[in-house]
């Protein structure tokens, strides 16, 4: 039996459930809901949606402005921040000077200070950071889409981190799009993963990096007025870290700013040529037979006569800082010693304040047996200046062009070898006379020559021989102290002698009297009283047994490199600048 056709359903379900319902019942019965009903049902049920939908969008909105505010959960918070007993970073260990091809794309950690930053955006900060000298690179912190390994929060916080302040990095090594022109690792750029500060830097800083490396522009210890710090340069950001238009500083700001001003790579690299100057003359003499000794500092009395000492009390007595180690190297050559030489200080109570003198500088001193001829000094002394001056235009030839950078020089100009100059006190002299300023045309033979002398004799010597370095020889008796001897065929002139770098003195020298009666004479002759302290010891080592001939000479290590890089004052050479005004730092 086939099946009946299926009938349509009725096109309004509600209508005809309404229409099936009892006539009285309003909630209807057993037939159905009624009509009202349903439409009441249906109003409900529009009014829940619409309260649902309104709900999510507020949702959503309150979501997004979460996220806007930067409220999200910081997903790299483990990657930044102060450093802590559980910081770890364990990429390999790169120095900025061996960052090379080899690294790129490598993941590196570096330790530095912040020498700028600069916020782009929300998302990116770029930093450069310093780790020795000038050799610093540019850093970026870019935040990732997921927040990890750098968030937001990781590159706000980074941003806000003051300057000079020290960190440790893990990063990877790339390629910029242009060579950075603000740093020395100028074809690379570190991508930061992680950043953890060390030792923060100070909200304001005394003197910036940019400042300490510029030359400075007064060096008068009483100028008191405050530094060009450079914080408007520094708040320009990338495109203006060059140290470009920023002013220089005065001496004393610097001095007053010690770890900013060792900081500057010009200071470093003047710092490097000195000490290499130390070795240089260590070295030279050494592999001439030369033995190193040790004088004292604290000597019982102003013993070679002078009135320029430092005296303090030792005890019950009087005690003095020694103003040389003359009378120790004649000890040494008295002892048996053949040749010596000490590297110390030596203290100047000379109320000079000048950019070439300093009441504690460090001297280079020789003293050695003489066999044939005092000039066997002369040439002792000349060989291990022209030495250590040759070297340095090799071995430091970085540092150099770092200084230059800052004070800017000709390179010094060396005698030809074998054609060294060497010109007497007369004959510098007449040179000034003959062909010197106006002002020396009447230069006598017998008085200690002056610094303008020096410098315009100095000058003369450069156009007329081509060389910055020359030797000064047979000073007057009156220029010299009485332990130097005089010329067998003119006692009015000793074997004495000065040597001179551009145009101004960094050496004295010459042969010493040997023979105590002759010593005891001329010490009488300069008014002193032999038997005084500290006079009577000397001539007693003389008397004690014999002393073979001997010279030697006392050289400035300040000045040697002060004057081979041409700068405008001996006080950039030293470490810490002793003056007649600056005890500190």
């Amino acid at each position: 039996m086939a099946d009946k056709p299926t009938e349509p359903a009725p096109e309004n379900p509600p209508a005809a459930a309404a229409a099936a319902a009892p006539a009285g019942g309003e909630e209807g019965g057993e037939a159905g809901p009624s009509k009202k009903a349903l439409k009441k049902a249906e109003a409900k049920a529009k009014k829940e949606a619409e309260k649902a939908k309104r709900a999510a969008e507020h949702a959503a909105n309150q979501a997004a402005a979460k996220a806007a505010a930067g409220n999200t959960e910081d997903l790299a918070k483990d990657n930044y921040g102060p450093e802590t007993k559980t910081t770890k970073v364990d990429a390999e260990r790169v120095h900025l000077k061996d960052v090379g091809e080899q690294h790129l794309g490598k993941t590196i950690k570096l330790r530095g200070w912040i020498q700028n930053s600069r916020m782009q955006g929300a998302k990116m900060c770029f930093v450069e950071i310093r780790e020795e000298r000038n050799w610093a690179i540019q850093g970026v912190l870019a935040a990732s889409p997921e927040g990890k390994p750098v968030s937001k929060q990781m590159v706000k916080w980074a941003g806000g981190l003051n300057l000079e302040g020290f960190v440790l990095l893990e990063g990877r090594v790339e390629k910029p799009l242009d060579p950075v022109k603000s740093v020395r690792v100028s074809g690379y750029e570190l991508h930061i993963t992680k950043c953890y500060l060390i030792s923060p830097g100070p909200e304001v800083l005394g003197m910036t990096f940019a400042v300490a490396n510029k030359a400075v522009t007064n060096f008068d210890d009483e100028d008191a007025a405050p530094a060009a710090t450079g914080v408007e340069e520094v708040k320009d950001g990338v495109a203006n870290l060059s140290v470009e238009g920023v002013a220089g500083a005065s001496m004393i700001t610097h001095l007053n700013n010690p770890a900013m001003h060792k900081r500057a790579p010009v200071q470093q690299a003047i710092a490097d040529i000195r000490m290499v100057t130390r070795k240089l003359f260590a070295e030279y003499l050494e592999a001439r037979g030369f033995n190193q000794f040790e004088p004292p500092c604290l000597i019982g009395a102003a013993s070679e006569g002078g009135s320029n000492v430092f005296g303090m009390t030792y005890f019950d007595k009087q005690a003095y800082l020694a103003q040389s180690p003359q009378f120790y190297k004649q000890y040494e050559i008295a002892g048996g010693r053949k040749r010596v030489f000490s590297i110390g200080p030596v203290f100047r109570a000379e109320n000079s304040n000048t950019p070439r003198h300093m009441t504690e500088f460090t001297g280079l001193d020789l003293e050695m047996e003489i066999e044939e001829s005092y000039t066997e000094v002369i040439d002792m002394l000349e060989g291990v200046l022209l030495f250590i001056l040759r070297n340095l235009r090799e071995k430091c030839a970085d540092q150099i062009a770092i200084v230059r950078s800052v004070y800017p020089s000709e390179d010094f100009a060396f005698p030809e070898p074998g054609k060294e100059v060497r010109l007497t006190f007369a004959e510098g002299q007449a040179l000034l006379r003959a062909e010197g300023p106006e002002e020396f045309r009447n230069v006598t033979d017998h008085e200690d020559m002056s610094t303008a002398q020096e410098k315009a004799l100095g000058a003369l010597v450069r156009k007329k021989y081509g060389t910055d370095f020359y030797v000064l020889d047979k000073f007057p008796q009156e220029a010299r102290p009485f332990y130097a001897l005089e010329d067998p065929e003119n006692p009015e002139i000793t074997r004495s002698f000065d040597f001179m770098m551009r145009n101004q003195e960094i050496l004295s020298g010459g042969q010493r009297i040997h023979d105590p009666k002759v010593l005891e004479a001329r010490i009488r002759r300069k008014g002193i009283d032999p038997n005084s302290p500290g006079i009577k010891e000397y001539v007693d080592v003389f008397r004690s047994c014999g002393v073979p001939p001997h010279g030697g000479g006392g050289i400035g290590l300040d000045r040697v490199v002060a004057w081979f890089l041409n700068l405008p004052s001996v006080h950039l050479a030293s470490f810490y600048p002793r003056t007649p005004k600056r005890l500190a730092p």
